[in-house]
């Protein structure tokens, strides 16, 4: 993979995530407890034998800049292996970011400089595992100016994608931004092929198609929107379906672009047998957790209720569980429940302190919050809007450094 070169887009702002994204961007949000959201783009990359590595951040993005500082300073730019931040530089012109594709676009610089034949474009927001060298052998191997990756999903959630029509030599021949009556699939109606945000493009091809791209007015300079549309009449666009593997979570993609998605996506790590499986060696997923010291359960007087317990849950370094009890979620690192406390299908991110006898259920409390003693969370969703964000379905969560 050493004449490929990745550019993963983080510069969403994550405004579906609201209020989890009020301090950070979306792709520095904790997920499973140790990890950010970009640590699985990022570790796929790795793991694929991509080590050269542009991420593109903008929106709040001093969280995540310090994060890939801190957790990704492990290749070696002697070899020509580095994982570097893009911010906007105005090396173009005076705009921000403008689209996924003027992102690059902008950068275009900084690939000129890089040895690679082929781009791999990544979005740096979605939970899966890929190995991105077996797409960039299908792509070679269909002599592909474009390749798409695409998986099926539920017609009902297909409006949220591109969606894709392929003839059966996998030839694109159309495409879908977010339609809202989405086509389905051939012979299935309740399914639809769409894209992952997932693309490989010959370099020569794509340097020509985005500067083509900036100088057409009426676009919107994304990759989804306006240069996937434009290529797939006049140039040789094909798709990777996504999900061959044999392995439990080879088809395992979600979007946790919403609060539900999110939480749905992380009780899913914390149930008995995930889909998505964190403990595969040959596919570590790789961050920075910090010098936390081991995580402990103490107190086990359960004749009197009080008795430190975890089921079902996943528990980070320096989790105190001092006389609580925990059920079906998932503790980052240095949170500490208190005596007779319970937690359950809930999301604690870093630091947080669960006062005595407090109750929390299927709430996602942010970085450094402390709950108060006897406080219930998640048991009166009309008492919980009057103070905190509520979810349509009813998911309550606390922001970064609430004081309650």
């Amino acid at each position: 993979m050493h004449n490929a070169v990745a550019f993963v887009l983080a510069g969403g702002a994550g405004e579906r995530l609201y209020p989890l994204t009020r301090d950070r961007a979306k792709p520095a949000v904790i997920f499973g407890g140790k990890y950010r959201i970009v640590d699985f783009t990022l570790s796929n990359c790795v793991n694929s034998g991509i080590r050269k590595i542009f991420v593109l951040p903008q929106y709040k993005s001093h969280s995540l800049i310090e994060h890939t500082r801190d957790a990704w300073s492990i290749l070696n730019p002697e070899l020509g292996e580095f994982v570097s931040n893009l911010s906007p530089q105005m090396r173009v012109g005076e705009d921000w970011y403008r689209g996924t594709g003027d992102a690059v676009y902008q950068n275009l610089y900084h690939l000129r400089q890089v040895d690679a034949d082929h781009v791999v474009i990544l979005s740096a927001d979605h939970i899966y595992k890929m190995d991105y060298s077996h797409f960039v052998r299908y792509h070679k191997s269909k002599r592909s100016d474009m390749t798409i990756s695409g998986i099926e999903v539920d017609i009902a959630e297909a409006s949220r994608f591109g969606v894709i029509h392929a003839g059966s030599d996998s030839r694109v021949i159309g495409f879908q931004e977010k339609p809202a009556d989405p086509r389905p699939m051939p012979g299935s109606p309740n399914r639809a092929f769409v894209s992952m945000g997932v693309y490989v493009f010959k370099r020569d091809v794509l340097i020509d198609m985005l500067t083509k791209d900036a100088q057409r007015e009426e676009s919107l300079h994304d990759f989804a929107g306006d240069v996937i549309p434009f290529m797939y009449p006049r140039n040789r666009v094909f798709v990777y379906r996504f999900g061959a593997g044999k392995d439990r979570d080879a088809a395992y993609w979600r979007d946790v672009g919403t609060i539900e998605t999110y939480w749905q996506a992380n009780m899913d790590l914390a149930s008995v047998i995930p889909e998505f499986n964190l403990y595969d060696r040959n596919w570590p997923i790789r961050t920075y957790e910090g010098q936390y010291p081991p995580a402990k359960t103490v107190f086990a007087d359960e004749a009197g209720g009080r008795a430190g317990k975890a089921l079902d849950s996943i528990i980070c370094s320096g989790v105190i569980i001092s006389g609580g009890t925990v059920r079906n979620s998932v503790l980052s690192p240095g949170v500490r429940v208190n005596s007779y406390a319970e937690v359950s299908q809930s999301i604690l991110f870093h630091n947080v302190v669960i006062g005595m006898r407090a109750k929390i259920r299927r709430a996602i409390i942010d970085k450094g919050v402390r709950i108060p003693d006897g406080m219930k969370i998640g048991y009166d969703l009309e008492k919980d809007r009057e103070r905190f964000f509520v979810s349509d379905e009813g998911i309550v969560v606390i922001p970064k450094g609430e004081i309650l």
